[in-house]
């Protein structure tokens, strides 16, 4: 088939509207990121024998195999995400032999964090097009559904020691600030989705959005609840494709769901964030403060390759200054080994210095890249449905990686899913934009008028790197521009 004739059914598919793909493949990794964002396999305890996630990381990784064209095998690995997840997964191994615990950190590897980095890539290799991407980002937002089914209907309203504030303690694999963390950035992909849908789609993305601000509200999460003032923040400064009045509704439908759903004194537990300095987080030796100095020392004592991926606790209790005191005073209290509590303090005390500078690059680098991707494809924002989803997709995965760089300093997300997940849907991104770029290039060198672009490319600029704006080949017809209306 001759470019033309393929982009003339391109065209006609734009013209009708962009579609996820949902061939087998991308049906079973959409499967698995229902299971691992909202880990709602673990409600059906029927479920457990036969491993679900394991097995269907094995099916997706065999029909791979057996089928290679369904992967972008040919692009994926020459992605910045690609690169900046396995730098991530060098360092956890480098970290492994100079740890405090070789056999710890490695078991930490084998069962955990070798299945985020292995789903991270498989779903950036299964993003070969816009409509791959489209259809994880509608995997996601189910996964956002499941999460507030889950926490309304299912995660009970339960006190901890010390704590007569009612909220969600236990959300099986998710604490509460994990839960509402998680339920902040659903929300932002939810939005996405909710913006290119219409009729019956879009009305269930108004009732995920009502509910995730209902499971905020429940997980009683101050952590979560500052996240969710940043995303509001990134999200009123960088859409600007819809009014201030439909940002307004759309952010007041996640409000309602809070307000309705949050227990008794949950406002009163959120001022407290006004004084910091009088919460026990501050004042504890086990809050949140002490943690964090603690874990500073860990990685001046460890500052090369650090204590060991998964070692966090083990030095808690072995190596830090109360665990010394008890084994001169055994009558002391027992001590908590306690996790991080602040995704950058665990990569620099359990990878190292080095291991940190590589997760600041993973966490903050995509923003930078986002923001300059969302400015080189300004042009495209009234485009086709094409597009105007992948310029809508750059606006935003940055509010989605604002809000994990600012969440994550309250939560131990280092090694998890959702960082990594987001990663990949950049470098999905960018692969997507690429194979558009070339499609429209390829169809005016052929002398196809229906590939020039819908709206005119800005004035050419200086290129700087990243991808290169569209540029018409100089036997190109000029693109006709219609007079302005001055009326607008």
């Amino acid at each position: 088939m001759t470019s033309v004739a393929a982009r003339a059914i391109q065209g006609r598919r734009w013209a009708a509207g962009l579609l996820p793909n949902w061939d087998p493949y991308r049906v079973i990794l959409s499967v698995l990121m229902l299971f691992t964002i909202s880990r709602i396999h673990q409600h059906f305890g029927f479920l457990r024998p036969f491993r679900p996630a394991l097995m269907l990381v094995l099916l997706a990784g065999l029909y791979a195999l057996m089928n290679p064209k369904y992967l972008a095998a040919d692009t994926a690995p020459k992605t910045w995400s690609f690169k900046i997840i396995g730098a991530m997964a060098v360092m956890a191994c480098l970290s492994t032999p100079f740890g405090i615990s070789m056999g710890a950190s490695g078991a930490f590897i084998i069962t955990e964090f070798s299945k985020t980095i292995l789903f991270a890539y498989l779903v950036l290799l299964g993003i070969r097009r816009s409509e791959d991407l489209l259809a994880f980002f509608w995997a996601f937002t189910a996964a956002a559904g499941a999460l507030a089914w889950l926490s309304i209907f299912v995660f009970r309203l339960q006190t901890a020691k010390n704590d007569p504030f009612a909220r969600i303690q236990n959300g099986y694999s998710y604490d509460s600030n994990d839960l509402g963390f998680v339920c902040v950035l659903a929300m932002i992909i939810t939005l996405l989705t909710l913006q290119l849908s219409k009729g019956r789609m879009r009305t269930m993305g108004i009732v995920i959005l009502c509910g995730l601000g209902a499971a905020i509200g429940r997980t009683g999460s101050r952590g979560a609840f500052l996240t969710f003032i940043v995303a509001v923040g990134a999200l009123m400064f960088l859409v600007q494709t819809i009014s201030m009045g439909k940002k307004m509704a759309l952010i007041g439908t996640v409000m309602i769901g809070l307000v309705v759903a949050a227990p008794a004194g949950y406002w009163g537990q959120m001022v407290t964030v006004l004084a910091p300095t009088q919460d026990y987080n501050w004042t504890s030796s086990t809050g949140r403060k002490e943690v964090a100095l603690r874990g500073l020392g860990y990685m001046m004592d460890y500052p090369v390759f650090g204590l060991g991926i998964g070692n966090f606790g083990r030095a808690e209790g072995e190596l830090s200054a109360r665990a010394e005191a008890r084994e001169f005073d055994p009558s002391l209290p027992g001590i908590k080994w306690s996790a991080a509590h602040n995704s950058y303090v665990e990569a620099g005390a359990e990878l190292g210095i080095t291991g940190l500078v590589v997760y600041l690059i993973l966490v903050f680098g995509p923003i930078w890249r986002c923001l300059k991707l969302r400015k080189q494809l300004r042009h495209w924002e009234k485009g086709d449905p094409e597009q105007r989803f992948l310029y809508l997709s750059a606006v935003y995965l940055t509010v989605a990686f604002v809000a994990f760089s600012a969440g994550s300093f309250l939560v131990s997300f280092a090694y998890l899913d959702p960082i990594y997940v987001l990663v990949a849907f950049y470098g999905g991104l960018v692969v997507s934009v690429e194979r558009r770029l070339k499609l429209d290039q390829a169809g005016v060198a052929q002398g196809d008028a229906g590939a020039v672009l819908a709206v005119a490319p800005p004035a050419p600029r200086r290129y700087r790197g990243g991808i290169p704006p569209y540029q018409p080949p100089p036997s190109a017809e000029p693109v006709p521009m219609r007079r302005a209306n001055p009326r607008g």
